[in-house]
């Protein structure tokens, strides 16, 4: 059964060793790592996608990640079948090849780039147009001039964020859960929003 986990471990040679031996301890096969965030303490974020086979638990890949000096589990859940860590390049890539829907394509891939659970596109004065299957139908547009996580008082299990794509528009992402948004998560998302409108307005 497929898990993604994120783990906070030492920026110092071999810590990601350390954790990859670990959780092959504990019976996991890592499928794949993508790095989140590097941090000023010297510490670094990794999500790590992971294979478990039947009856193995996922507390078991915590226990033996955080009996390691200087890890931290910051969140382990379980992953959609056969998904796989979309890289921005790729992103990039799916919205250069039609401009013209770039806006819809880019909402389309942002839950596996970013491991939320759905995406939405607000217009200024259409309001929803265009979101993934678990987004809720009744977000509104919001006047923001930076990607930002929203708080959200009335929902407190979905973390959110949002970035502009112009003046008109933003993109609204959920996360159920956690993990909280990392700043470099937030960044991503406006500069794809960015890279997004570039394509799209050639």
């Amino acid at each position: 059964m497929p898990f993604l986990l994120r783990v906070l471990l030492p920026d110092v040679p071999g810590s990601l060793g350390r954790v990859a031996t670990a959780i092959g301890m504990a019976g996991g096969d890592i499928e794949a790592i993508e790095i989140v965030e590097k941090r000023p303490d010297a510490t670094v974020v990794d999500d790590v996608l992971l294979d478990l086979p039947g009856g193995t638990m996922p507390d078991s890949v915590v226990s033996a990640c955080t009996a390691l000096e200087g890890v931290e589990v910051l969140w382990i859940s379980r992953y959609p079948a056969g998904g796989s860590l979309v890289m921005d390049l790729e992103v990039v890539e799916e919205l250069t090849a039609s401009p013209s829907t770039a806006y819809d394509r880019l909402v389309d891939l942002l839950p596996a780039t970013f491991r939320v659970d759905w995406g939405a596109r607000v217009h200024r004065a259409k309001g929803l147009v265009h979101r993934t299957n678990a987004a809720p139908d009744d977000l509104e547009f919001l006047e923001i001039e930076a990607p930002v996580q929203l708080e959200s008082p009335e929902d407190e299990v979905t973390l959110f964020a949002a970035a502009r794509l112009d003046g008109n528009e933003i993109v609204i992402v959920g996360r159920r859960g956690g993990p909280a948004f990392a700043d470099s998560e937030i960044a991503r998302l406006g500069h794809l929003c960015g890279l997004a409108h570039t394509i799209a307005n050639p």
